[in-house]
C-alpha cells in the first residue's frame, strides 16, 4: 500500500476496547485468554508481571488491555485488518463492534480488497479445497475431502460466504488459534463472536480486507498509536507512516518521539498514548 493511501486510511479512526480484568477459569492459559480478547501473550505477561511460561491459578486476576484503533471503513460494513487480526462491524443502529480473528498465514495470504457477502450458512459442510488436500498429502496426513457438520468441523457452526473465491468468514473448532495468522486465507472467529456477527449480517453486505500494521489517531489533545508485526512484509517504515499522518493532520508537535519509537519497537498491538506531556 502506498504511503499516501495508508495516511488517508488513518484519518477517520477511533478507539474501541478498554482496560479490564479477567478472572482465570479452569483450563485458562495466557494463550487462551489472549485469543479470546485479542491480546498477545507477551503483552499479557508483561502487563501482569509474570513469565510467558507461567501456569495460571483458578481465581487469579489478570489485567487485560483490549484497546484497538478502528481504521476507516470507507463505507463498508465489515472491515478485516489482517495484521491487526481484528474484524470490525459497522452497524447502522449501534457502535462499531470489534472481534479478534485469525487470518491467512504468510505463505497463504488473505486476499486484500473489497468483497460482498454472498451467502450465509448454519452448520456448514467443509468441502476441502484441492490445494489443502495436496498440503495434507505433502505433510503425510490422511487426505480428507469432505467434513460434515460436527464438533470436528474446522468451519465451526457458521459460515459467511464472500465474493472472494475460496475465502469466507467462519467459526472454528480451535478457539485458541484466534488472534494469529494461521489460516489458508479465511477469516476465523471465536464461536461466540461468529454467532453474534452472523445474526447481524445479510447477503449483499459490503466489506473490505485491508493490510494496515500501523494505526494512529488523535482524540482531543491525545495521540494514540498501535503497531503490529508486518507479517506479509509490505510496510517497511512504520515511523514514516506515523510522522506523515501527524504532519498532515498538524499534530506532530503532540508526539513524544521516545514513546513513538518504543511502541514501534514492541509492536504489541495495543493502542498506546504517545502524547508529549509538558
Amino acid at each position: 500500500m502506498a504511503l499516501t493511501a495508508l495516511v488517508h486510511l488513518l484519518l477517520l479512526a477511533q478507539i474501541v476496547g478498554s482496560e479490564l480484568q479477567h478472572t482465570v477459569q479452569r483450563g485458562d492459559s495466557l494463550s487462551k485468554v489472549g485469543a479470546r480478547y485479542g491480546v498477545s501473550t507477551q503483552e499479557l505477561a508483561e502487563a501482569n508481571g509474570i513469565e510467558l511460561t507461567s501456569v495460571l491459578r483458578v481465581g487469579q486476576t489478570l489485567k487485560v488491555n483490549t484497546r484497538h484503533i478502528v481504521p476507516s471503513n470507507f463505507g463498508a460494513s465489515i472491515v478485516v485488518n489482517v495484521p491487526q487480526r481484528m474484524l470490525f462491524f459497522f452497524s447502522s443502529n449501534g457502535p462499531v463492534q470489534s472481534f479478534p480473528v485469525s487470518a491467512g498465514r504468510r505463505g497463504w495470504k488473505t486476499p486484500i480488497g473489497e468483497f460482498t457477502v454472498t451467502n450465509l450458512e448454519t452448520d456448514p459442510t467443509w468441502d476441502v479445497p484441492l490445494s489443502i488436500q495436496e498440503e495434507m498429502r505433502q505433510q503425510g496426513k490422511p487426505v480428507v475431502t469432505r467434513v460434515p457438520p460436527s464438533p470436528q468441523n474446522p468451519l465451526g457452526k457458521y459460515w459467511i460466504g464472500l465474493s472472494i473465491p475460496g475465502v469466507g468468514i467462519h467459526g472454528t473448532n480451535a478457539p485458541s488459534s484466534i488472534y494469529s495468522l494461521v489460516t489458508h486465507g479465511c477469516v476465523r472467529l471465536n464461536p461466540d463472536d461468529i454467532e453474534k456477527l452472523f445474526s447481524q449480517v445479510e447477503t449483499g453486505v459490503k466489506g473490505r480486507m485491508i493490510y494496515q500494521p500501523v494505526l494512529v489517531v488523535k482524540e482531543d489533545r491525545s495521540v494514540f498509536l498501535e503497531v503490529h508485526p508486518d507479517a506479509y512484509k509490505t510496510e517497511p517504515d512504520p515511523l514514516s507512516a506515523v510522522l506523515a499522518t501527524a504532519r498532515m493532520e498538524q499534530y506532530a508537535d503532540l508526539l513524544d518521539m521516545t514513546l513513538v519509537r518504543e511502541v514501534i519497537r514492541k509492536q504489541d498491538g495495543v493502542a498506546r498514548d504517545v502524547t508529549l506531556r509538558h
